[in-house]
């Protein structure tokens, strides 16, 4: 079965915090944001915007298959938001991967849903929960997309620790302690600054480094539990070193550059 690792960027949904809130027109988008940054500052002291209010600019995924792993991004400016999630489901309903992510069940997938649900996405294949009209869709009553314990989303923050919120750790310590390279030098927080002054492939290029630090951190779990032995766990690091050497782009330059860390 295929492994594809996905991770999201977002930023507000100024367009739907306008309506929700009938804010005047001459309102810059920086001041509708902050708008609803302050609303949500004054419910509970965080400014983090609910699910539905944040709109996806960025799909980036890890695909490992029998012949390849590669790193690619779905992302504006080349495409709309519902074009965006509509092809990453898409290639859920063609190829029926294991699908894996780091905080996939408490952020990404609900935000996938909303948004999806807004611009008319269909994706039969991921909520199939063994109704569907596929031959084996049987199987999927038990081991599906949606259900929290079934294993075709492998949430890897949420299943590492044992599903108590208090025992999450983020992503970027976990695998600087592994020895890969973590985040460089962006995080979540500055997408929305960033996107506001156009840096929009530095975005995606953010997301995608994401992505491959959670594949790296799922190979250590493959072989933890006994899926991959040590040598198949360092010719799978091998083959993602490779992959990535190949590519001609300054943030995979960065990315290697940084891997220099011990082996776990």
């Amino acid at each position: 079965m295929p492994v594809l690792v996905f991770d999201i960027e977002t930023i507000p949904d100024v367009a739907g915090i306008r309506v929700l809130n009938g804010l005047p027109a001459d309102l810059s988008d920086y001041e509708v944001a902050e708008f609803a940054f302050q609303q949500r500052r004054a419910a509970g002291g965080s400014d983090f915007l609910q699910h539905h209010l944040q709109r996806v600019v960025t799909i980036s995924c890890a695909l490992r298959d029998a012949n390849q792993f590669r790193v690619f991004s779905l992302s504006e400016p080349d495409s709309g938001e519902g074009e965006i999630i509509q092809r990453f489901f898409d290639g859920i309903e063609r190829y029926t991967p294991q699908i894996v992510s780091w905080n996939g069940g408490g952020f990404d997938l609900p935000v996938l849903h909303y948004r999806g649900l807004r611009h008319g996405v269909s994706a039969p294949r991921y909520w199939d929960q063994g109704e569907g009209d596929y031959h084996d869709s049987r199987d999927f009553k038990w081991n599906n997309y949606i259900g929290r314990y079934h294993s075709r989303h492998l949430d890897l923050m949420d299943l590492l620790a044992m599903y108590q919120p208090r025992a999450n750790a983020p992503l970027d310590e976990l695998a600087k302690l592994m020895g890969f390279p973590g985040k460089l030098g962006m995080d979540g927080s500055a997408v929305w600054p960033a996107w506001q002054e156009g840096r929009i492939a530095e975005i995606r290029d953010y997301c995608e480094t994401d992505v491959v630090n959670t594949y790296l951190v799922y190979l250590g779990f493959q072989r933890m539990r006994g899926q991959l032995d040590t040598a198949a766990y360092e010719a799978e690091l091998d083959v993602v070193r490779q992959s990535l050497a190949r590519i001609d782009a300054p943030h995979w330059k960065e990315f290697l550059a940084a891997w220099t860390g011990p082996k776990p």
